[in-house]
C-alpha cells in the first residue's frame, strides 16, 4: 500500500454523503485520496492537485461508490480538515 502524502487532519462528512455512503466506501476513497489516487478528476484538477501537495493549497478528488453514487473528498490548504461530501452539497 502506498503511504499517505499529506496529512487529512480532522476529518468530517455532511448529513447527505453519510445517508448515501457505506463507512466501507469513505474509508476507501480516504486512503486513495490521501496517497494520491484522485479519482475521476479531470486532468486539470488532477494537475492541480500535484500543484497542491508542493504549494499547499486545498486538495480534491472525485469517487464513485458501487452504486455510482459520486462523492467529493476536500483537504483544506492548511491541511486541518478533511470533507466528504456529494456534490449537492457543495
Amino acid at each position: 500500500m502506498n503511504e499517505p502524502k499529506f496529512p487529512l487532519g480532522r476529518i468530517v462528512t455532511t448529513p447527505a454523503a453519510l445517508g448515501a455512503l457505506d463507512p466501507q466506501e469513505m474509508l476507501a476513497g480516504l486512503t486513495r485520496h490521501a496517497t494520491g489516487d484522485w479519482g475521476d478528476t479531470c486532468e486539470e484538477d488532477a494537475e492541480e492537485n500535484e500543484l497542491s501537495l508542493k504549494e499547499g493549497f486545498r486538495i480534491f478528488s472525485v469517487y464513485h461508490n458501487r452504486k455510482g453514487v459520486k462523492f467529493w473528498i476536500i483537504t483544506e490548504a492548511d491541511r486541518s480538515s478533511t470533507c466528504i461530501l456529494l456534490p449537492t452539497d457543495y
